[in-house]
């Protein structure tokens, strides 16, 4: 079994990771665990452009790997302490786009996400990620609040 542990670094990435890890042994065998964190780009256009011709290629492509490395050291530990293997990587986008197109192509049985409920009027039970995963995906999605 593939799971995908979809993190962004926040405290429902934690209590997320301490559901898995709750949970993980009553799989029947152990599942390969793989965690992402989507770092949404610097805005398409002027910003970018500048952001990019100012500091330079590897000025930003540092930030955005500083950024990820953070958000996923908080799922990384909690899994550490406990033994839990895992493989981690992330990915520059559209957040919702690219856990599926992740999920997709790693042939994922189960997404595993921790909502934070707040967003638009649209979506007031499920943050607005968790909301367009589980409107764009057709694999199972476990949401931990």
């Amino acid at each position: 079994m593939n799971i995908l542990f979809a993190v962004d670094g926040s405290e429902f990435t934690a209590r997320a990771a301490r559901f898995l890890i709750d949970h993980i042994a009553s799989c029947k065998e152990t599942p390969n665990l793989l965690l992402l964190h989507v770092k949404a780009p610097i805005p398409v256009g002027l910003a970018a452009s500048r952001a990019r011709a100012i500091l330079g290629d590897d000025a930003v492509n540092g930030f955005y790997k500083e950024e990820a490395e953070a958000a996923l050291a908080v799922a990384e530990k909690i899994l550490r302490d406990k033994n839990v293997a895992f493989s981690a990587e992330y990915k520059i986008g559209d957040p919702p786009t690219e856990i599926g197109r992740y999920a997709k192509s790693h042939n994922i049985d189960l997404i595993v996400m921790g909502s934070h409920g707040h967003g638009a009027l649209g979506s007031m039970l499920l943050g607005s990620v968790t909301s367009r995963v589980l409107a764009t995906t057709s694999v199972p999605l476990l949401i931990v609040r």
